[in-house]
């Protein structure tokens, strides 16, 4: 009967550790090992320290190439704006150009004509002082902008692998306990550990398409830099450590 409840009570305590993480005992075969696998998970929240803006200069012309130098003369305006605002040179990228007909609406069985042709150029601005974000928005828009695309915090990545490792000893520390728990509960104890594997990582704060009311030059002198808050970063790390056994 005692011998019943003890079982019994093991059960319970492996049903409840793998509430919060994942263990399970067996014996190894292939070199007469009794083993423990026991999983964690650690999570840290951290601030972003790097924020990548992109927005675009949008023109449209009955003649293409008068979009493209309307276009090119705009991009120039804004790029040497954030240069004179103190944005190297190296941080900021083209990373898109397009050109498109629109064409009329169609009637009937004609086909439609080409109405006008759209240009988009498209730069993404790397920033290593978050809080110039809104800054940069602003002079951006006050020289030619005029098309929002997306907005993304990010870890530096000596500022990742500092909370990843914070990360990863929070995931051994948990499934190291959850182990111990259960072995402590069998009547034996760890001996060792015969493998690791490891995952994990974090995903940026994206804003996608945000939005942006500009009014006209004589506002923005007027009005304060545009708030922007780039939240936190919960960077994540997984463990599943096998453990050796009496």
């Amino acid at each position: 009967m005692m011998k019943n409840l003890i079982r019994i009570t093991a059960l319970l305590l492996i049903l409840a550790v793998a509430a919060v993480g994942s263990v399970s005992a067996e014996s190894d075969s292939s070199v007469n090992d009794k083993v423990i696998h026991s999983s964690g998970t650690g999570n840290v929240i951290g601030t972003p320290d790097r924020a990548q803006v992109t927005f675009s200069v949008q023109t449209e012309n009955t003649d293409v190439k008068k979009a493209q130098a309307e276009n090119s003369a705009k991009m120039n305006t804004v790029i040497e704006a954030l240069i004179a605002a103190g944005i190297p040179r190296d941080a900021l990228k083209t990373t898109g150009y397009n050109i498109y007909p629109v064409y009329e609406e169609s009637t009937g069985l004609m086909m439609p004509k080409v109405k006008t042709y759209r240009v988009t150029n498209t730069l993404t601005v790397t920033l290593h002082d978050v809080s110039k974000t809104g800054e940069v928005i602003d002079i951006a828009v006050a020289n030619g902008i005029n098309q929002a695309d997306s907005i993304r915090f990010m870890l530096s990545d000596q500022q990742q692998k500092v909370l990843r490792t914070e990360a990863l000893k929070k995931a051994v520390e948990q499934a190291r306990s959850d182990a111990d728990t259960v072995a402590g509960a069998m009547g034996t104890a760890i001996t060792g550990v015969k493998n690791a594997d490891i995952t994990g990582g974090y995903y940026p704060v994206l804003f996608e398409n945000y939005q942006y009311q500009y009014a006209g030059a004589a506002d923005m002198k007027m009005a304060s830099t545009t708030p922007v808050q780039p939240g936190d970063i919960t960077v994540s790390a997984s463990v599943t450590i096998t453990y050796t056994i009496r």
